[in-house]
């Protein structure tokens, strides 16, 4: 056991290597001095504990807290929290500003109440890389990444010359500008360093790669062995200013893979089998480690695009260990021998160094998989979890799209399959079917990253272009690579020319049509949807498919690997079976199978050989920072307080910390509350804060035609997260919002329960703050599933919503919803707003919150119906731990850490 303090000290040890001294914090010195069995520890777990290790105070970090990381094989307590000091912030632009205002708006409120305004900058290194931005309005042409980047700047100026001061403003922050690349992208082939080395006190420490970002996907930097994972923005906001991210000690569930992926399977393939077999087990709030002999046959690039896709099988993280593959990657990217061998030797001298002959970790929980029964296909039409085989598409296409709509189907007829139009005349004339492609989309930095697929579809539309393959002119197809070392090696090769024969220009460098950034579809297409109520179809590389997400115009929306993308472009429709009905036909009508163009393994090989040179990226990132030219003339303010701008329609200071004062208010109940909305199962961040265009005829369309907004800046929702007017506004207004309180109408509306009346949830809320009236949402299974996305709290938040009761939560918007200060409520096992009958036009009082509130306790909820009678059930309080329920007793994390702040 710990006896004492001097202990955990002890583990402070020296590496020598090549003639220069490292101190660093050894996992294997501490079974040494008994503290516990670390040989045991899964990898993800032996980082956190070093991190705590290092960072040990006594305070925030204690003995308790090392020796309960260190007996985690032995000893696990899932209701103990485990604190985490990150390495280093990874944010993007559309949740890194709402950060970054944020921390101003920190400033401000310091600044008010006397207090040193200097505090207020990111203790360790920060990154923002502009990579939601970019929207692909202009696409199919040589011309497109020029428009579309001077467009990105015409919309986006305020919020670049917020981003520009903040950088010149805030200590340990920089930004990369926009059409760099994607975040996670640059983070794998530019930022990681798999062992960081930092001064301390005179001595050169030497520790994992660490981090955390506020982007879900994150995850993707588990594929070359390090520990990061997606926070909210609040989280990331408090770990920049030296808080530990605490979490419940987690679960580890081991992934054994074995065997070899066959001839014609994708890792995009594979990815999406895991994807579907751990949503299956159930791993939510879960960390995932990937170990077994079938590791070795994964490059870093097929790593990454598992590990990508953890928020999709709904883990924390999805790790693969440090192994001869990470350095061989690390040479691939144009690493020093010596950094190389650097991180070589700390990961064996800390015992974590993977090889076949290491020792299987002690894990929660087991599943395996042999890699050879992984079969090309995709996922959808809506969810990122539903894996389709492909011989198997067309009959799940047929299926889902006459399935009701409550069974995940778009309840089509039988004549509505039928459905065919046109529009134009002679050459020109445009027919459109049921199932038709009209967007493909080779995006994301989930598959973008991974040459082996790219080069894959440039091989395959090179095959196509020489058999006469030609492309429908209705499908708008686009490429929107994650970096610049992309295309050139794809230039390189040859093989940007066919892809652009098949409308696969380049149209930007950022994440583009995964999020929604699709741009306009062609004003025929778009009519002829609209019109007709034609239900269509989009292929795209992405991660995630959630209704309205691709595009609102697009119901059906499957995920692919590139080459895939590139096949469905050509059949231009879902309504086929690509393993045996002809994708087209060649130049003498023959048909043609995609067998007959498929690249094999060995051809992409070849190419990957002759063409990607560690001398790509280097070359690319020597400069990254000062390559934009718009960038760098964007005007840049001074001053450590921003200047707020009242007329902006970007930036604004938010209303979270107005008005704050030193003093902790005692926890009350939340009593006469009604509820602004009651949903179903699988409601998803992009439901509660959507991420596409702003409408005209939305709430914040209309506010900003108000504000003297022309339609066509109207921009993204994304893009205008600095300014709370606007997000309030489109807070649970994605157009495919399934409200149950007002059946039958899809969209943001609710009922106002004391007249009756049918509003906006944002009319509404107004309506019953007036009326001082709280407000609850009541949904289903996994609440807030998708991106961390924090505004997807804050919104609820703005509009006076003070708990949600819900069946489950996903990780991230539950931390996020606990960091605004509102109560995460759940049912208990087996029950549920159907049991109860719940109609969301009850009262609600939740009864028990108090002082002595305790993490996980149970509290009481009584309904009170329409007819005057009640009945009472049983809440689970998700506050997960001792701190969650001081962050939520002070109002949510920015408040505490400001109070912590201004009391040192």
């Amino acid at each position: 056991m710990v006896k004492t303090e001097q202990n955990i000290l002890k583990a402070k040890s020296s590496l020598q290597f090549n003639n220069k001294n490292y101190t660093y914090y050894g996992i294997k010195e501490l079974e040494d001095l008994e503290i516990g069995e670390t040989s045991k520890l899964p990898y993800s777990i032996k980082v956190i504990l070093e991190s705590a290790l290092r960072e040990f105070d006594g305070k925030a970090i204690t003995k308790e807290h090392i020796f309960q990381l260190a007996n985690w094989a032995n000893e696990r307590n899932p209701n103990q929290e485990v604190p985490f000091k990150p390495g280093r912030v990874l944010l993007h632009d559309t949740t890194g500003v709402p950060a970054i205002v944020d921390l101003a708006a920190l400033r401000e409120a310091m600044y008010r109440v006397g207090g040193d305004v200097s505090k207020i900058n990111p203790l360790i290194p920060v990154d923002l890389i502009v990579d939601h931005s970019v929207t692909v309005d202009y696409f199919g042409s040589e011309k497109a990444k020029e428009l579309n980047e001077k467009v990105e700047f015409d919309r986006n100026e305020e919020r670049f010359r917020f981003l520009r001061w903040a950088q010149s403003s805030f200590n340990n922050f920089r930004v990369f500008p926009p059409s760099t690349g994607i975040m996670h992208q640059i983070n794998l082939e530019f930022l990681a360093t798999v062992a960081s080395i930092k001064e301390v006190n005179g001595e050169t420490v030497i520790y994992p790669d660490s981090l955390v970002g506020t982007d879900s996907h994150t995850t993707m930097i588990n594929g070359l062995g390090i520990v990061g994972y997606g926070v909210g923005g609040i989280e990331a906001e408090a770990g920049m200013l030296g808080q530990p991210i605490y979490t419940v000690t987690p679960e580890v569930v081991g992934f054994k893979l074995t065997g070899k992926l066959n001839e014609g399977s994708t890792a995009t393939d594979l990815a999406l089998t895991i994807t579907n077999m751990l949503r299956k087990k159930g791993v939510i709030g879960k960390f995932v480690e990937f170990y077994g002999p079938g590791i070795k046959h994964l490059t870093v690039f097929e790593r990454s695009t598992i590990s990508n896709m953890a928020p999709e099988y709904g883990a924390t993280m999805g790790l693969f260990p440090v192994d001869q593959e990470v350095l061989n990657y690390l040479e691939y990217i144009g690493r020093s021998e010596e950094q190389i061998r650097l991180v070589e030797t700390y990961y064996k001298t800390q015992g974590m160094f993977y090889s076949e002959n290491s020792a299987e970790p002690v894990y929660s929980d087991y599943i395996e998989l042999d890699l050879s029964s992984v079969v090309p296909c995709l996922a959808g039409p809506k969810r990122p979890q539903d894996r389709i085989d492909l011989d198997k598409m067309k009959q799940a296409y047929l299926k889902d799209f006459q399935a009701p709509i409550n069974q995940g189907g778009f309840g089509l007829t039988k004549e509505e399959m039928k459905k065919e139009v046109s529009a134009g005349e002679g050459e020109t004339k445009i027919k459109l079917r049921t199932g038709d492609v009209v967007l493909a989309a080779i995006t994301s930095c989930t598959n973008t990253s991974n040459p082996n697929v790219l080069i894959g579809a440039g091989l395959l539309a090179k095959k196509a272009l020489e058999k006469g393959l030609k492309k429908p002119s209705y499908v708008k197809s686009s490429l929107t690579p994650g970096s610049r070392v992309v295309t050139d090696y794809l230039q390189s090769a040859g093989l940007i020319a066919p892809l652009e024969a098949y409308g696969f220009h380049v149209a930007g460098y950022g994440c583009a049509t995964c999020i929604g950034n699709s741009g306009p579809l062609p004003d025929e297409i778009s009519n002829l949807i609209a019109d007709h109520d034609l239900t269509v179809a989009s292929v795209v590389s992405g991660n995630r498919n959630f209704e309205g997400r691709i595009h609102p115009q697009i119901k059906a929306n499957y995920l692919a690997s590139p080459p895939l993308v590139v096949a469905y472009a050509l059949a231009g429709t879902v309504n086929i079976d690509l393993t045996n009905d002809p994708i087209g036909y060649d130049n003498t009508n023959k048909p043609v199978y995609l067998k007959d163009i498929w690249p094999t393994s060995k051809e992409i090989e070849d190419v990957i050989e002759k063409y990607i040179r560690p001398e790509l990226f280097n070359e690319r990132y020597q400069n990254v920072l000062t390559l934009n030219k718009r960038w760098d003339s964007v005007d840049v303010p001074d001053g450590q307080l921003f200047d707020w701008d009242g007329n902006s329609t970007y930036i604004q200071e938010p209303p979270f910390l107005k008005g704050l004062t030193k003093e902790v208010e005692n926890l009350t109940n939340i009593v006469d509350a009604r509820a602004l909305a009651l949903l179903g199962d699988s409601v998803t961040t992009d439901h509660l804060s959507p991420s596409g265009a702003i409408k005209v005829d939305s709430v914040a369309g209309q506010y900003l035609a108000v504000k003297g907004v022309e339609k066509e800046y109207y921009n993204s929702y994304p893009s205008r997260r600095g300014n709370h007017e606007v997000m309030i506004r489109g807070a649970l207004a994605n157009h495919r919002i399934r409200n149950q309180i007002v059946p039958g109408i899809e969209g943001g509306y609710t009922k106002y329960t004391p007249t009756g009346e049918i509003m906006s949830m944002y009319d509404a809320s107004l309506k019953y703050k007036e009326d001082q009236t709280n407000l609850v949402i009541i949904a289903g299974k996994e609440y807030g599933t998708g991106s961390s996305r924090d505004w997807a709290a804050k919104g609820p938040y703005l509009l006076g919503v003070k708990a949600i009761i819900a069946e489950s939560f996903e990780r991230i918007h539950r931390s996020n919803l606990v960091g605004m200060g509102v109560l995460p409520l759940q049912f208990v096992e087996g029950t549920n707003a159907e049991i109860f009958g719940l109609t969301g036009l009850e009262t609600y009082d939740i009864l028990g919150i108090n002082n002595e509130l305790k993490p996980g306790q149970t509290i009481t909820v009584k309904v009170t119906k329409e007819d005057g009678s009640s009945f009472t059930f049983d809440g689970l309080v998700r506050l997960d731990s001792v701190v969650e329920v001081e962050y939520y007793r002070n109002g949510g994390i920015m408040q505490t850490v400001l109070k912590q702040l201004i009391d040192q």
